[in-house]
């Protein structure tokens, strides 16, 4: 099926979204329970790798450029996870298309796991970094586009993601509940000044790695 109208991930504001799909905010933080509480134990080498990236990183990430944020702190971070496994990494900067409702969502994916050799097949979870030059558009409303996108490619109802503003990440569910019907979740604050969050933000990450490895 061909779309008469098309909608550059860069340029969605949430009222794009609203106008394309029925979606509503659910504040439940008990959705994130089995996520956030993944049995993973840091070993002492991963407790050093998390201080050291935090010491060095502390006095700059509030100024950071957004691909300075990417090369010195975010990029580290998940290659220390190392999505790489069972057929399964990273992707940067990959082209992602999907029609929602008649109009064609596309444009590049920030990062996303997903299946592939040299093209990326299946996503299972993506990052959405803040771009500065967006202004008043959140990174969040972009993460919940790429995420339709990749539930209906993947025929699913289910999609994990986060976004990341300067210091703090916030990491998203989004459920398909019916025909264009959507409804999405958004996690406290993680403040990667903070030890025990970046360690928390870690352990999500490892806990999707995990989730990603069995389906």
């Amino acid at each position: 099926m061909k779309s008469k109208h098309k909608l550059p991930f860069g340029q969605i504001e949430y009222r794009h979204l609203e106008e394309l799909v029925d979606i509503t905010e659910i504040i439940d933080y008990t959705v994130f329970d089995d996520w956030f509480n993944f049995n993973y134990a840091l070993n002492s080498e991963e407790e050093s790798f998390l201080q050291e990236l935090l010491d060095d990183n502390i006095r700059f990430l509030d100024s950071y450029s957004e691909e300075e944020l990417k090369a010195q702190f975010i990029i580290p971070l998940i290659n220390k996870v190392k999505f790489f496994y069972n057929g399964v990494r990273g992707w940067y900067e990959r082209p992602l298309k999907g029609i929602i409702n008649g109009t064609l969502l596309h444009g590049k994916t920030d990062y996303m796991v997903a299946r592939g050799i040299e093209t990326p097949k299946q996503p299972y979870f993506f990052i959405q970094e803040y771009k500065k030059e967006l202004g008043a558009r959140h990174p969040k409303n972009q993460l919940l586009a790429e995420m339709m996108v990749a539930m209906q490619l993947n025929q699913e109802n289910f999609m994990r993601g986060a976004f990341v503003i300067s210091r703090l990440w916030n990491f998203v569910i989004l459920k398909k509940i019916g025909d264009n019907k959507y409804e999405y979740f958004r996690s406290p604050d993680f403040n990667v000044l903070k030890v025990q969050e970046i360690k928390q933000i870690y352990i999500n990450l490892q806990a999707i790695k995990n989730i990603s490895s069995v389906v």
